[in-house]
């Protein structure tokens, strides 16, 4: 390893907030209460424990940059200490940030950029938006950055993200083919709420199920056949019968809102999301179709008021 620290080689990981608390505010405190003047009652605020923070480390676990990703989609607090810049750390948590955005479906990130790093963030594909402002008396620009193509989903709770994302923008109709109900995610608590937030909204909302194996979530007591008792106008329940359909391993939920979530192999976690893509839903939806024409009523779930 090399005697100059500045040469370190780093890491850039996802933190927990309280974990890493003091970590994140070491590097903060000294880039913008120190360097910048910010007032430290602005550079702290309710929204840390709520964000997803990253932070660059070196190898002996000294912190040298951090940035976060707020649950409305913006990226801010970015830090990089000053001995380590022009290093590529804040290039590596920016993308860190956003390959994070990507994994949870989301259709674009925004963040307020200081006018002297609107360089930086146009490297990376943002664009500005509206006027120049002040904010703790440095000028900013607003930035944005739209997504293209799917996103990779690797992870149960991107997964459960993107499925939220999914039936929230959903306009009327949202489609679920399933082997079983996958209890990891349709059994989530966030995600049966979206459900039923959607179902109880109004205006002719419905929520069509096409299953491999209808008799498993039935033996399971799935939390979402409760509340599909509860609400039996909104949804229907179908099972696959023609062994072409049978023999397709394919999983996915979809939403007229533009949004899918498609597994090729259903039982897995694994698969890709976009939450702006009306004609690959427009696909999904034609070949659910097929499938739902060829596939009998669950007549068994009739004794649960379906």
């Amino acid at each position: 390893m090399t005697d100059d620290p500045r040469l370190q080689p780093y890491r850039v990981d996802v933190v927990g907030f309280d974990t890493a608390l003091a970590e994140l505010r070491s590097v903060r405190d000294e880039v913008f209460v120190g360097e910048q003047g910010v007032p430290i009652t602005l550079e702290r605020d309710a929204l840390d424990p709520l964000c997803t923070h990253v932070l660059a480390r070196l190898l002996d676990g000294s912190p040298v940059g951090t940035a976060r990703l707020t649950p409305d989609h913006h990226i801010g607090r970015m830090a990089v200490r000053a001995a380590w810049r022009g290093r590529g750390i804040g290039d590596a948590l920016l993308r860190a940030l956003l390959d994070e955005a990507r994994r949870r479906g989301w259709p674009e990130v925004r963040l307020n950029s200081q006018a002297s790093a609107m360089g930086f963030y146009a490297r990376h594909g943002f664009q500005p938006e509206g006027e120049r402002f002040m904010e703790a008396g440095i000028e900013h620009q607003a930035m944005v950055l739209a997504f293209t193509g799917p996103a990779r989903i690797d992870s149960r709770e991107a997964g459960i993200e993107a499925a939220i994302g999914i039936i929230e923008r959903a306009r009327r109709t949202v489609w679920i083919r399933s082997v079983a109900l996958d209890p990891w995610l349709y059994d989530e608590g966030s995600v049966l709420q979206a459900l039923r937030g959607f179902a109880t909204r109004g205006g002719g909302q419905q929520v069509l199920v096409l299953l491999h194996d209808a008799a498993a979530p039935q033996q399971a007591h799935a939390p979402l056949l409760a509340l599909a008792q509860r609400l039996p106008s909104i949804f229907q329940f179908r099972e696959l019968q023609d062994p072409v359909d049978r023999n397709d391993p394919a999983a996915w939920i979809a939403g007229d809102g533009g949004g899918y979530y498609l597994r090729g192999l259903g039982e897995r976690v694994q698969g890709e999301a976009e939450q702006d893509a009306p004609a690959k839903v427009r696909q999904l939806a034609a070949r659910f179709d097929d499938g739902w024409q060829r596939s009998r009523p669950v007549s068994e779930y009739r004794a649960l008021g379906l």
